[in-house]
């Protein structure tokens, strides 16, 4: 994907020498890339099957993003750069792997609710999304001009039915419709956590990775994170890092959807993702899978 970096990035430069030797890296992938392994072997998704899809990766980045400056990317550099024998190269270089899986039903669900957290027609004096009638005969806010206002080929009521399934909204003891923000990515569907798991990592993987191959590190990367408490403190913790994260997140969508009226547009992307997560300490996880291995034999 091609877009107009923020000019923090254009300050930063490639490191004459990458920050890791090649064992240090090693380690990294294991770590990084266990949880993947997780998803792919709890998919049924076996190691041929994800190595061709790495074998596809390799040549595709090769070809794309390691070409030398005004020579065209051969099949014999793509092999020396990858490690994949040339006839291999030859026969899989083109083969376009599918870079997004934003589907539009998930886009208009996001351009939906981005508008209904965000627009001032659509919320309350407190600035929280209002309940909104289904249709409304005087021009006022309504489920129908909410919808109407980002998509005229799915009917409102097509989309009222679906989020009504998911809990993304409920109606009240008037039949008016209330937005359940703590309803919105847990209850939705699977098309949606695919795209949002796909994007949110990628995002956040891309970040990551210029900030270690560039100096300066031209992207905002920080975290919070603390070991051996209590199970009580990390949910208390939890528990206020999620009201605090979603109430940013609310404030920033507010902050873009007025700003990108008057924006005379362009080839940038911008995204602010927070993510919160409690878990046990890794030690813990390997005595007890020693335990339960001793246990079944």
């Amino acid at each position: 994907m091609v877009f107009q970096r923020p000019s923090v990035f254009l300050m930063s430069k490639p490191r004459a020498k990458l920050p890791f030797s090649e064992e240090t890296l090693q380690a990294m992938l294991i770590r990084v890339l266990r949880p993947l392994v997780k998803l792919a072997l709890a998919s049924g998704f076996n190691f041929i099957s994800f190595s061709t899809v790495l074998r596809r990766l390799y040549i595709e980045v090769a070809e794309k993003e390691f070409a030398l400056p005004n020579k065209n990317q051969t099949d014999s550099r793509i092999s020396l750069l990858t490690g994949i024998h040339r006839k291999d190269v030859n026969r899989l270089r083109g083969q376009v792997l599918a870079a997004s899986f934003l589907t539009t039903g998930v886009s208009q669900t996001s351009r939906i609710l981005a508008r209904w957290l965000a627009d001032p027609f659509y919320c309350d004096a407190e600035d929280q999304p209002s309940a909104l009638p289904r249709t409304s005969s005087d021009g006022g806010p309504s489920f129908e001009s909410l919808v109407s206002d980002i998509t005229k080929d799915v009917h409102p009521r097509s989309i009222l039915d679906d989020w009504l399934d998911k809990g993304i909204v409920v109606l009240d003891q008037n039949g008016w419709i209330q937005l359940d923000l703590l309803s919105i990515v847990p209850n939705a569907g699977d098309e949606a956590r695919r795209h949002y798991f796909t994007r949110n990592l990628r995002d956040h993987v891309q970040a990551s990775v210029m900030n270690l191959i560039n100096e300066p590190p031209p992207y905002f990367e920080r975290a919070v994170h603390y070991d051996g408490m209590s199970p009580e403190l990390s949910a208390r913790l939890d528990e206020i890092a999620r009201q605090e994260g979603m109430a940013l997140l609310l404030k920033l969508n507010k902050i873009a959807h007025q700003a990108i009226k008057d924006d005379p547009g362009g080839n940038s992307r911008w995204i602010a993702g927070l993510y919160v997560m409690t878990e046990e300490d890794e030690a813990d996880l390997q005595a007890d899978a020693a335990s339960k291995t001793e246990t079944d034999e």
